[in-house]
């Protein structure tokens, strides 16, 4: 009985870890579209490719370096990668797994989680786009 509350109560203090990073996320994805658009207002999207690198190069610094050292807590590390990184972009889950696939020499299944996800995922967007006219 013990347990079982031990570990229903670690899951919700994971949810709101997550949630409370990936609030963060999203409120810093808005200010910083908003500040790269105020200053490169153009058609090219400036501000969602720079979230796209820095999310990427954060979920990597957060993994490669500070999780793969011990240095943050698991709660922190939920925080920072499932949350934050995830509310902030999730293109940076689809960097992390692919360098991984690649690094691990599964070049097949990498290639066709590049090809399927940024594929894949703009015949989505253009579907809906099309329905919706």
């Amino acid at each position: 009985m013990y347990i079982n509350n031990l570990i229903e109560c670690t899951l919700y203090i994971n949810y709101l870890v997550i949630g409370a990073g990936a609030a963060i996320g999203g409120m810093s994805r808005y200010w910083l579209s908003q500040f790269v658009h105020k200053y490169f207002a153009t058609a090219f999207p400036y501000g969602t490719l720079t979230i796209n690198i820095l999310g990427s190069f954060a979920l990597g610094f957060f993994m490669y370096y500070l999780s793969a050292r011990k240095m943050i807590s698991s709660e922190m590390q939920l925080f920072l990668t499932v949350g934050f990184c995830g509310g902030f972009t999730t293109f940076s889950t689809f960097s992390y797994e692919t360098v991984n696939l690649l690094r691990d020499s599964e070049f097949l299944l990498g290639g066709i989680n590049i090809v399927g996800s940024v594929g894949l995922c703009l015949l989505g967007t253009y579907l809906a786009y099309v329905i919706s006219k």
